[in-house]
């Protein structure tokens, strides 16, 4: 007797659990950005160090994602998450350990190795169970529950204020988030098996081998899409590892005030990702969609370089951009790639992506000292802005590039697929 499919709820209890999950990913990863001028009052920490702090989670990275999409395709995604996951934890711990910077590097570099691959492995799951129904919908409400994350570790200056009097104190609550990741990590775990067992589930199973040559025929819209999330990425997440300090020297804002407006991005993206992903999967469209969130992002870094417009419009902007292209991007490789590399398609993708966050999280701490960015010199922060704008115009570029293949004999659907798509991507 077959078995019967599974009910829709389950599928919405594994989003659940798993962008649970990645709330205590993201709250760890954002640790760092309220609390740079702190660590540089209380532990002497210069900017290039605290620009290592994150650099450091996505160099090992620029292999790790790649061989951990390897790995989520052989052992499956419940396994690889919960085994990331706790990574992530055991880094969060050792970064709050000790005051000592090669210790916490240390710390960071062990979270980094366990992050973006529970990242790949969370992604992978919501691709499988969602594919051809609500895919960008329920990628936006993941992201959006995960940015909670971020959200809350931004204004934990706000909320948590008594702890920022020391450096440990905010790294204990991120630590406590890792936890609460590992638990949410085993009910996936758990849900997912049992759902297994008693219902006809599709994409279960595992691939038994992984032919690198093949990587190399994922098309053109691949590439593309890969090239705009490198370029993307990179333009965002260095620029908050600075933007607390750069608005408290530049614009004169308290911390408090400057953890909020870098946290607009993020609540921007926990209203806006999942409306986004819900008019994707009705319209199509996806490479114009891209287009003009890469457009929005180019000017937002230069309005706040060198002009008194308040900072809450170029953030807003952002933070459009910000719910745009994530809702629009990660969905779209699961339309342009088939399950069995699914995982690790992402992890390559990641894997490029992490090579920027590395490379523009130095390059922009080194400019910020060489430049002796700081309260009294606040202009020294202008050649990091003209760097993240310059990133805005590439992936435009690079969204351009897309639009026309994906209007060319080789497309591959991502202007036409609306939900209701077969999982192969037809109509």
């Amino acid at each position: 007797m077959t078995a019967p499919p599974p009910p829709s709820y389950l599928r919405w209890l594994i989003l659940v659990v798993v962008s649970l999950a990645m709330f205590g990913n993201y709250y760890i990863y954002d640790s760092i950005s309220p609390l740079a001028d702190v660590l540089k009052e209380k532990l002497a920490f210069t900017d290039s160090q605290i620009g290592l702090l994150n650099a450091i989670y996505s160099i090992p990275n620029v292999v790790m994602v790649l061989v951990g999409g390897i790995v989520i395709d052989r052992i499956g995604t419940r396994r690889a998450t919960l085994a990331f996951t706790g990574l992530c934890f055991l880094g969060s711990l050792l970064t709050a350990a000790l005051p000592v910077f090669p210790v916490m590097a240390a710390g960071r570099l062990l979270f980094g190795i366990g992050a973006e691959t529970m990242i790949v492995a969370v992604t992978t799951a919501i691709a499988r169970w969602f594919r051809g129904r609500e895919l960008s919908f329920a990628f936006g409400l993941n992201l959006t529950l995960a940015r909670l994350g971020s959200f809350a570790a931004l204004n934990s200056p706000t909320w948590a204020h008594p702890l920022y009097e020391g450096w440990q104190g905010p790294l204990l609550v991120a630590t406590g988030f890792g936890l609460v990741a590992v638990v949410a990590a085993v009910a996936y775990f758990l849900v997912e098996a049992r759902t297994e067992r008693r219902f006809a589930v599709e994409g279960g199973g595992s691939t038994d081998k992984v032919v690198f040559k093949d990587l190399w025929r994922l098309g053109r819209s691949y590439w593309y899409v890969v090239a705009l999330c490198v370029t993307f990425y990179s333009a965002v997440f260095p620029f908050q590892t600075f933007a607390v300090k750069f608005f408290m020297h530049a614009h004169g804002t308290t911390r408090e005030e400057g953890g909020f407006l870098s946290s607009m991005l993020t609540l921007f993206a926990m209203i806006c990702t999942p409306l986004f992903g819900y008019a994707v999967d009705r319209v199509g469209r996806r490479a114009r969609m891209m287009m003009f969130g890469s457009l929005l992002l180019t000017p937002v870094y230069l309005v706040m370089a060198y002009t008194d417009v308040s900072l809450y419009v170029p953030m807003a902007m952002m933070g459009v951009s910000f719910s745009l292209i994530p809702a629009v991007m990660w969905p779209s490789v699961a339309y342009l790639v088939g399950q069995e590399r699914l995982g690790t398609a992402y992890g390559l993708m990641t894997m490029v992506q992490n090579i920027g966050l590395a490379g523009f999280n130095l390059v922009v701490g080194w400019a910020n000292d060489a430049f002796a960015a700081g309260p009294d010199h606040p202009a020294g922060y202008r050649p990091g802005m003209w760097v993240f704008s310059s990133l805005g115009v590439i992936g435009f570029a690079f969204a351009w590039r897309l639009l026309r293949a994906e209007q060319g004999p080789d497309a591959r659907g991502l202007e036409t697929i609306r939900a209701g798509a077969r999982p192969d991507g037809k109509g």
